[in-house]
């Protein structure tokens, strides 16, 4: 019998797109959402799905609430798997409105955390400080991420601002910049109280924006997936997947799946 170490798919059958790129990759980035499973669900995650997942966020201010070598472990997983490992930029706002910011920055850095997320989503922050805080996470050694959008439900994007934003962003030493779409996908951002997206918005962004591959759009739902994948192709950034969704996203991302068969399948 064949052994299975040398046994191989057909690399047609294994990307029937001929387009997705393997780590480390620089566009078709997927970030996942982790918010709270336990240490052998993660690990067991990252032996089947770990290289198509590019990030993984420890969602809200979770990482307190782990007991110590739990969240050492996960974040030791993470970088064995050439996986970017940030906490969620909410409980950096924490650390904000704590006046805080040196401390958690010195103790995520301890964890070993690779990545850091900078958003406002649910304080104010002006200008500067955004600028301050890109600059101070960078020092560390830290990978940003930032984020433009409101968490509150009805929040609408507003293209002008994003403009300005992914521009100041990106000067600060930003990788690049998250539309926000909480873990939900409704209600907020391109999303409807239904999790529909709004493609005409989603058009107007995308025609003032010269590179895709500067945004990460969160998109938890499927059916976000399959609208964005179909429009930007398999390099869409994608954020906020949830753990079980990793494979069926990969599928889809290379024609693997109905949703996206035809328009990506490159052998016809």
């Amino acid at each position: 019998m064949e052994s299975m170490r040398e046994f191989e798919w057909n690399a047609r059958l294994c990307d029937p797109s001929g387009r997705r790129a393997a780590k480390p990759r620089k566009n078709g980035l997927t970030m996942v959402i982790d918010k709270g499973i336990g240490l052998t669900a993660f690990s067991d995650l990252l032996k089947t799905s770990g290289e198509y997942i590019d990030i993984i966020k420890l969602g809200f201010g979770t990482p307190v609430l782990y007991p110590n070598e739990v969240l050492a472990e996960k974040i030791k997983l993470c970088r064995e798997h050439r996986i970017k490992v940030m906490p969620g930029g909410t409980f950096l706002e924490v650390a904000v409105m704590n006046k805080m910011v040196d401390t958690y920055l010195e103790t995520i850095c301890r964890f070993g955390f690779t990545a850091v997320e900078v958003s406002d989503g649910t304080i104010q922050m002006e200008r500067q400080q955004r600028n301050e805080l890109i600059a101070r996470c960078r020092s560390r050694g830290l990978t940003v991420y930032t984020e433009y959008g409101k968490k509150a439900f009805g929040s609408k994007l507003n293209t002008e601002e994003l403009i300005r934003t992914i521009q100041a962003d990106l000067s600060h030493g930003s990788e690049l910049v998250t539309i926000e779409g909480r873990e939900s996908g409704k209600g907020v951002g391109i999303y409807d109280e239904h999790g529909n997206c709004n493609g005409d918005l989603i058009g107007e962004v995308l025609e003032r924006i010269p590179d895709p591959s500067l945004l990460l759009w969160e998109a938890p739902l499927k059916s976000q997936q399959v609208e964005l994948i179909n429009r930007l192709g398999p390099d869409a950034n994608l954020g906020n997947i949830p753990p079980e969704d990793v494979l069926s996203l990969e599928a889809l991302r290379r024609g693997l799946r109905s949703d996206t068969l035809s328009r990506l399948n490159a052998y016809g």
